[in-house]
C-alpha cells in the first residue's frame, strides 16, 4: 500500500497509540488536538503523559490547527469522544474537508438522536459522504497495542472498497484486522459493552465474586443482542470481536476506564468524583443515556442498562440496584 497522509483527530492514549502504529508503517500523520498547549507538549517530548515509556514516530506531527491537519489528507481517522464527534465534523465540513475515507474508532451512541457514530457522520456531512465512512472496533487497549502485544480487531464500512482500505491501512503482524461488512453491528457492540463494564466494576467493588461478574457479562451480552435489532445489526456480529471480544476485555481488564469508573462508584465516590479519579472519558456513562432512550422507543427491556442509568443519574444505591436485578422474575433462558 502506498504511503498516505493521515489526519488523525484526537490525541488521547488511543489516538496517540494508533497514530504511532500508522506512522510506523511509513505514513505521515498529523495528530490533531484542540488544545494548543497539549499539541506543543507532544511535539516537544514526543511522549504521551499517560504512556510515558513510548515515543511517537518521527512522522507523527502534533498540531492544534485543524485546517493544517486536513490539508492533503488521504484518510481522516477519529479518536475524539462520542459526544465530540458531531462538533468536530461540523468544523471539518465548514473547512471543506472530509472528501476521503473517514475511520471512526470511538465507541458510543449519540444521545437524543440515538444515532450510531457512523450515522452521526452521515447526518453531519450528508448522505453523499456515506461511501467514505467506516470504523475500527474490537478488544484493544492502547497500553497493550503500543507494546505491540498481539491484538485482533474488526474493521467495517458502508462500502466494501473502503473496508478493504481500512484493513490494509491498519494491519500489521501484531495488529490483526478482520473485515466485517455489518457496520451497525460492529459499531453497536463497541458502544454497549461499556455499560456492562461499569456494572462489572460495581459488582467487583461491592465484593461480589466471579460468578456474579460472569452472570452480568452473559446477561449483558443478551441485552446488547436484544437491543441491536433496533439498528438492523446481525446477531452473529455480537458474538465476534466487536461484541463478545470487546465485552470481555472491557469487563475484565485493569486498563478499562469504564470498569474502573464502576469500581470507584462502589467504593463510595459519586459519579463526578469517579470520573475525575479515572482521569479519562468514561463513554459508558454517556452511552447508557442514549441506550436507554433507544430501548424505551423500541419497548425493549434492558434491566442492566437501566440500573446503571439509575445509579449514575438518579442516585440509586449500587447495592439496591443489585437487589433489584436479583428480584426480577426469572424467565426461561432464551439466546
Amino acid at each position: 500500500m502506498m504511503k498516505k497522509k493521515i489526519c488523525y483527530l484526537g490525541a488521547g492514549t488511543w489516538g496517540f497509540c494508533l497514530a504511532s502504529l500508522l506512522a510506523s508503517k511509513g505514513n505521515e500523520v498529523a495528530l490533531w488536538t484542540k488544545r494548543d498547549d497539549f499539541a506543543k507538549l507532544l511535539a516537544k517530548t514526543r511522549q504521551h503523559p499517560k504512556l510515558p515509556n513510548f515515543e511517537a514516530y518521527e512522522t507523527v506531527n502534533p498540531t492544534s490547527n485543524l485546517a493544517d491537519a486536513l490539508e492533503g489528507a488521504d484518510f481522516i481517522i477519529e479518536s475524539v469522544t462520542s459526544v465530540g464527534i458531531r462538533p468536530v465534523f461540523e468544523q471539518i465540513k465548514n473547512l471543506g474537508g472530509g472528501n476521503c475515507p473517514i475511520v471512526l474508532t470511538s465507541k458510543g451512541i449519540e444521545q437524543n438522536s440515538c444515532f450510531l457514530l457512523p450515522e452521526v457522520i452521515v447526518d453531519v456531512m450528508g448522505d453523499s459522504h456515506r461511501k467514505f465512512v467506516g470504523c475500527l472496533s474490537g478488544p484493544s487497549h492502547a497500553e497493550e497495542v503500543i507494546e505491540k502485544l498481539p491484538t485482533s480487531v474488526v474493521c467495517s464500512a458502508y462500502e466494501h472498497d473502503i473496508m478493504g482500505q481500512i484493513h490494509d491501512l491498519f494491519s500489521t503482524p501484531f495488529f490483526r484486522v478482520y473485515p466485517n461488512s455489518d457496520i451497525n453491528g460492529v459499531a453497536f457492540g463497541g458502544a454497549m459493552k461499556n455499560i456492562i463494564a461499569i456494572a462489572c466494576g460495581i459488582s467487583d467493588g461491592l465484593g461480589f465474586g466471579d460468578n456474579t461478574k460472569a452472570a452480568l457479562m452473559t446477561r449483558g451480552l443478551h441485552e446488547i443482542r436484544k437491543l441491536s435489532v433496533t439498528k438492523g445489526a446481525k446477531s452473529e456480529t455480537l458474538n465476534g470481536l466487536s461484541g463478545l471480544g470487546d465485552l470481555c476485555v472491557t469487563c475484565l481488564s485493569k486498563h478499562s476506564r469504564n470498569y474502573k469508573f464502576g469500581h470507584f462508584i462502589a467504593e463510595g465516590l459519586n459519579p463526578n468524583q469517579a470520573k475525575e479519579a479515572v482521569g479519562m472519558v468514561v463513554e459508558g456513562a454517556y452511552t447508557c443515556v442514549s441506550a436507554l432512550q433507544l430501548a424505551k422507543k423500541a419497548h425493549i427491556d434492558v434491566p442492566i442498562t437501566e440500573a446503571i442509568y439509575s445509579i449514575i443519574y438518579e442516585d440509586l444505591n449500587p447495592r439496591d440496584a443489585v437487589k433489584s436485578l436479583l428480584q426480577r422474575a426469572i424467565k426461561e433462558e432464551h439466546l
